[in-house]
């Protein structure tokens, strides 16, 4: 089993699609999901959703992502990825797995096919869902819009993991607010256009946009409690064609992470306010701010979250079973118990050799070119600890 799931994992990692894009990926787990007996469907347009039903019990859900992101790969790796994609305003990207999406889609296939193995030792219902768009925040909405829960039956609870740059062999879990809500801003700066050397004709939108990303950082240091949590990045800027014209607009786009909505209250408008500040200093009109996408909170239902304490620990070992702090990366996992009103529980599992991390070397991250979990442990971690946290939900089978 370990070999075909390393080589559908290499299959996976080679060939990654973008959000929302996911036809040859939702296909094939399609594919493999009826081979082993369940009921599969396509949901929310590149979603699959898999269900297992052994008698009379309790229902359980668990969630893989299935998108890859546009990014060109450099690891190395005889699987690398060489794929292109297309996104949604026509640019031509290259495409990788560069947040292990492909590892969780093979470490839920792997548990399905546990399970599937072993229907004498269970009973109940086990829905597995392969969702697509997690990096957009677009999936989760897209299945539960598209009828999942009204086709699917009704769960219990519903988990879900991911990989890191942590330890292999090891899975982290956080009972509460567990990964950040994020906002998503695009800012536009509108100016006057004019000739470089006559700056004193023209309202330039890149001197105010820059003064606008340097004091959207003091909202954090300034207006934020030092023991609360948010972070505000600008990861775009584009402005001008040439370098002695003065454009008549400036856009740049701006990542807001929370997890505290009152914090979160507090934050928005005061980064609303610091731009039409600028603007209005700079001359301008007040730019326009168009909200891209959110994530919501993701919160692990405290009483689920320690009840999974104990079957990961008898599976992998009370060592490699932490507790980790609140994350402010983020995830739209939490649309898929929110919208039912169930538990839901979410962790990571490590996908670094732990040799690696006690040098002190860099470790790729998540979203990094160079990203590339080690396939053992981590995979087998995976499969492991999917598969014993929905055995632990299941009802015994009658003997």
């Amino acid at each position: 089993m370990r070999e075909d799931l390393h080589a559908l994992y290499r299959r996976l990692h080679a060939a990654p699609e973008l959000s929302m894009q996911e036809h040859a990926t939702a296909a094939l787990v399609a594919e493999r999901m009826s081979a082993l007996g369940f009921e599969a469907w396509r949901c929310g347009g590149t979603g699959v959703v898999a269900v297992l039903r052994n008698g009379e019990g309790p229902v359980v859900a668990f969630r893989a992502d299935t998108d890859g992101l546009p990014v060109a790969e450099d690891t190395g790796l005889p699987h690398a990825s060489t794929a292109r994609g297309t996104l949604p305003d026509g640019t031509d990207v290259p495409v990788m797995h560069a947040c292990g999406h492909d590892t969780h889609v093979t470490a839920a296939i792997g548990a399905a096919t546990l399970l599937a193995g072993a229907r004498g030792a269970w009973a109940g219902t086990v829905v597995f869902v392969f969702q697509p768009g997690e990096e957009t925040g677009e999936g989760a909405a897209a299945m539960v819009a598209d009828g999942l829960w009204e086709r699917a039956p009704r769960p219990e609870v519903v988990f879900g993991q991911h990989v890191w740059p942590g330890r292999a062999g090891q899975v982290e879990l956080t009972p509460g607010p567990a990964m950040a809500r994020a906002d998503s801003w695009r800012v536009t700066v509108r100016g006057r256009g004019g000739h470089g050397s006559q700056p004193h004709l023209a309202v330039d939108p890149v001197l105010i946009a820059a003064h606008a990303v340097v004091r959207l950082q003091s909202v954090v240091s300034r207006e934020v409690g030092a023991q609360e949590s948010a972070v505000v990045t600008v990861g775009t800027f584009h402005a001008g064609l040439k370098e002695n014209v003065i454009p008549s607009e400036a856009v740049f786009t701006v990542n807001v992470r929370t997890l505290d909505p009152a914090v979160r209250e507090r934050l928005l408008p005061a980064l609303r306010r610091v731009v039409a500040a600028e603007a209005a200093a700079g001359g301008a009109p007040e730019p326009l701010v168009e909200e891209l996408y959110t994530f919501p909170l993701l919160v692990n239902d405290p009483a689920a979250t320690e009840a999974l304490r104990a079957p990961l620990a008898a599976a992998l070992g009370a060592g490699n079973v932490l507790h980790a702090a609140p994350r402010m990366g983020s995830e739209d996992f939490g649309h898929l118990p929110d919208a039912l009103g169930v538990p839901g529980v979410y962790w990571f599992f490590g996908g670094v050799p732990g040799e690696v991390l006690d040098s002190g070397a860099p470790v790729p991250t998540n979203h990094s070119p160079a990203f590339a979990p080690v396939l053992e442990p981590t995979l087998t971690t995976a499969v492991t600890a999917a598969y014993a946290a929905v055995l632990s939900r299941l009802g015994t089978a009658a003997r």
